[in-house]
């Protein structure tokens, strides 16, 4: 019987297809390029292999190409009776996840991960900043994510997707030290990880070691391929050191070549999220944003993310609108905000409106309270950044310039460290 990386079994008799699915998600796991061909390299060999299939699916939905997912699917689901209990509850509980039901397949990949804690395609998408769990819209969801990686330390020992993972969790928790030690281990295990070069660039973050972080990405991602899934947010942390370590120019052409929608390849998550705090972060730093800039983001934001029900996006699309002046897509968040962290759209819109019209004592009165409860938001506490730095902006420019130092000395101690990146605040 054919076995996958971790040992699970697997319907299929051809080992060719085997070899190909091994490859692919490895490819997915480690955010590599060439994910789709591997996987369809497995179904050329044995188009009977459902697990392919659903990967292939799968694969779509993570790159950002939704409308692509329902062929493989459906053909995953129609060859699913034909494979072991594994595979049909596997086949099940994506199919939940690629069809918009990403909280009702919590409590079964936890029931599924009981017999199979090694099936590392179901447990993986409760996992990271973009994970289930990270976009929950939960309070504490953040511990609770480290919580729920803990009992597999056991299943998995030192495999690189494993310690990768956990050691995301532990950094964005602040143990440093364990965080480390984690991702040494997945490094060594697989030095073409783009996850695990990612979050060693979060760890230099959360320690304000930027020169630091910015030397490691930059030579590690000068071999990383432009259409490697996490190359448009590395360059998002390479831009943003070089704007943060005096290096406008080169921020700029990061931005220009592998941020702004046409020059970056990336999820359309990735692009909106990533673009819109770049260009937020630049006018805090005191650069001169051209407001053309924020006119395309905009744009983009109405075409993929208008009120997504998803707020890390819906978030950006806000900043976005506001500061293009686009009030009426502005407006349609206000009203009809979606989603688990729906209560919190409609604040972050009038703070970010607030913002952009230099209305500075209404955006700290919109977005201050948010600060306690943004790990509801989503993603890193490196992109949300982004609120605890408006705030700060926002009273800078209203005059509190002590309060507004005070606010990032006490919830970012370490990012005043090497110089402030908000424009007036040191000193």
């Amino acid at each position: 019987m054919l076995r996958d990386r971790y040992g699970n079994a697997l319907t299929t008799s051809s080992a060719a297809a085997r070899d190909a699915y091994v490859v692919g998600v490895d490819r997915l796991l480690s955010a590599d390029a060439g994910i789709e061909d591997v996987f369809r390299t497995a179904i050329a060999a044995d188009d009977g292999f459902a697990l392919a299939h659903i990967a292939l699916a799968r694969s779509f939905q993570v790159l950002g190409r939704g409308a692509e997912v329902k062929a493989p699917l459906e053909r995953a689901r129609t060859l699913a009776a034909g494979t072991s209990e594994r595979e049909q509850s596997h086949i099940a509980i994506l199919a939940r996840i690629l069809t918009g039901q990403g909280a009702a397949a919590i409590p079964l990949i936890f029931e599924h991960t009981k017999s199979w804690p090694r099936d590392v395609m179901v447990l993986s998408p409760i996992t990271g900043v973009f994970g289930l769990i990270g976009f929950s819209g939960k309070a504490g969801r953040e511990v609770e994510q480290l919580a729920a990686l803990k009992p597999f330390a056991s299943a998995y020992g030192e495999d690189w997707w494993y310690r990768t993972a956990l050691a995301f969790a532990e950094i964005e928790l602040h143990d440093f030290e364990n965080g480390l030690r984690n991702i040494d281990t997945a490094t060594r295990g697989n030095p073409r990880n783009a996850h695990a070069a990612h979050i060693r660039g979060h760890l230099y973050y959360e320690l304000g070691e930027r020169q630091e972080g910015l030397n490691f990405l930059n030579e590690w991602a000068s071999n990383y391929p432009k259409n490697g899934l996490m190359h448009c947010h590395v360059s998002w942390h390479q831009a943003i050191w070089s704007l943060e370590t005096g290096r406008s120019e080169e921020a700029w052409r990061i931005y220009a070549a592998d941020l702004h929608p046409g020059g970056s390849w990336g999820p359309q998550l990735n692009v909106l999220t990533d673009c819109a705090s770049f260009l937020a972060r630049a006018e805090m730093a005191g650069e001169t944003v051209n407001p053309d800039h924020w006119q395309t983001i905009s744009r983009y934001a109405s075409q993929w993310f208008p009120n997504s029900g998803m707020i890390f996006a819906d978030m950006h699309s806000a900043l976005a609108f506001a500061m293009a002046g686009d009030s009426d897509a502005l407006r349609r968040l206000v009203d009809s905000p979606k989603g688990p962290a729906a209560d919190l759209v409609a604040p972050i819109a009038r703070g970010f409106d607030a913002f952009a019209r230099q209305n500075w004592s209404d955006a700290v009165s919109e977005l201050r309270p948010i600060l306690t409860t943004h790990e509801r938001v989503g993603g890193s506490r490196a992109q949300r950044d982004l609120l605890e730095y408006t705030v700060a902006s926002a009273l800078l420019r209203n005059g509190q310039v002590d309060e507004a130092r005070s606010l990032i000395a006490t919830r970012r101690p370490e990012n005043g460290r090497g110089g402030f990146p908000i424009a007036g605040l040191a000193g």
